[in-house]
């Protein structure tokens, strides 16, 4: 159930931007008194799911969720209609509008979901507020793993700065030092203040999923509220609401201890020490060979730290909104920095619709998922204005040129570059999700 809602909100979202995308595209060129033949939600090569005609334009779904589209009259795009160019140009079509016209016509969808995803963010911002976790609140200091702590990092170190700059959001700190190219990071760790230097190889490795930094908790209370659906524990005969005090007689003081103990006991069994209703129950189990016992605990962040919650009223939400929009814009153009170099090497951990869904929450949540979607929305939007043909950006290239220049690429030119693009496009998909699939197959075997 948790990846069917998953995949729901991921097409439910796409199927917005998309919308949004489109509409851009297809306003501007009926501002323009373009004429647009179709408006399309997915590709439908063959036959569509659905469609209907009003007007000039047809609309309908495709049978192939791998975005959308508007044919628009007399334009090389994707559906590579050559016949339409070889005749006279009408009026109506996109190679009679003047330079300017054109070039609104193909920043439209661009325009129109940076635009949205601002408005999300107004949205959410008034309808929710902005909650965090301040780096002053993680009061029994951090978590890492192995990569962490070839860095430098120990279990426990409170973060003070990160090149002697404080977050103010802990969630933020691990995303300023990949975004920003920090150098140091400033710890307490026994009274003592040091410096932390953040390696390459960290840095490479945090691309790929590791080097976490999360907040430290205590192991206790440790009350059982639920199992997963592999579950020793359950199997084992382990209660809803029994409390485990330890395991094999050790006591835990955090729960990175807990964890540390299960992955070196992986496999083996081990004897649980629970109080039931009060009374102390031992219980042998045997956890999975990734070091699990199937447990979830009744636990969450707010009842260890103090979070902040900023409330907006709705004159308060826009300057804010659009804040937090252009401010995710910037950081997302900052991956492509670590995207094209040779030294973090990025590009081995791009991600395909896998990577993409797998974002959204396990259960159905309005805030996440408006946010998730303005996310997105600017991701469709920087993508698409990338200077690559077949994209909007491509076409935005060849008309600066043509504005610059006062000459026109010819049709043929447009056509063959069309196809480069494609078959460029077509690379990346393939790239990209083939990344996915290799990292499910690492999971299993």
């Amino acid at each position: 159930m948790t990846v069917l809602i998953k995949i729901l909100q991921f097409i439910v979202s796409l199927s917005i931007l998309v919308i949004i995308h489109e509409l851009g595209h297809f306003l501007f060129a009926k501002l323009f008194k373009t004429r647009v033949e179709k408006f399309y939600l997915f590709f439908d090569p063959w036959f569509s799911l659905f469609k209907f005609r009003r007007g000039e334009t047809e609309y309908g779904i495709g049978w192939v969720p791998l975005g959308g589209y508007v044919k628009i009259s007399g334009m090389i795009d994707e559906s590579m209609d050559t016949e339409q160019m070889k005749q006279p140009p009408q009026p109506w079509e996109f190679r009679s509008k003047k330079s300017w016209q054109r070039l609104l016509i193909m920043t439209g969808g661009v325009l129109f979901n940076f635009a949205f995803a601002l408005v999300i963010y107004v949205m959410v911002l008034y309808s929710w507020g902005e909650t965090y976790l301040p780096t002053s609140s993680v009061k029994y200091g951090i978590v890492t793993d192995s990569t962490g702590y070839r860095m430098g990092l120990r279990n426990g170190d409170k973060i003070i700065s990160v090149d002697n700059q404080h977050i103010e959001n802990f969630s933020q700190i691990l995303a300023d030092i990949l975004l920003n190219d920090r150098k140091t990071i400033q710890v307490e760790r026994d009274g003592e203040i040091l410096d932390i230097e953040v390696t390459k190889e960290y840095i490479q490795r945090v691309l790929k999923g590791e080097g976490m930094i999360e907040p430290r908790t205590p192991f206790g209370p440790f009350v059982v509220e639920s199992f997963a659906r592999e579950s020793p524990a359950r199997s084992a005969g382990i209660q809803a609401h029994d409390e485990l005090i330890g395991l094999d007689g050790h006591e835990f003081e955090w729960y990175d201890e807990f964890q540390a103990y299960l992955a070196a006991h992986r496999s083996e069994p081990v004897t649980m020490n629970m109080l039931r209703n009060g009374e102390p129950v031992d219980v042998m189990v045997t956890p999975t060979a990734a070091g699990f016992l199937g447990i979830v605990r009744n636990w969450s962040v707010d009842k260890v730290f103090e979070l902040k919650k900023i409330n907006y009223g709705f004159f308060e939400s826009v300057p804010a909104g659009i804040k937090k929009g252009f401010n995710t814009m910037g950081d997302y153009l900052k991956q492509f920095r670590l995207i094209f170099s040779k030294e973090t090497k990025a590009y081995e951990s791009l991600g395909g619709f896998i990577t993409i869904g797998s974002i959204f929450p396990g259960v159905w949540d309005w805030q996440s998922f408006w946010t998730l979607t303005a996310f997105l929305s600017i991701i469709l939007a920087i993508m698409n204005i990338l200077p690559i043909p077949a994209l909007d950006g491509g076409h935005v290239m060849f008309l600066i040129f043509e504005v610059i220049s006062g000459r026109k690429p010819s049709d043929r030119f447009l056509e063959y570059a069309q196809i480069a693009g494609m078959a460029l496009l077509f690379a990346l998909l393939i790239y990209a999700n083939g990344n996915d699939v290799v990292k499910l197959l690492r999971k299993f075997f």
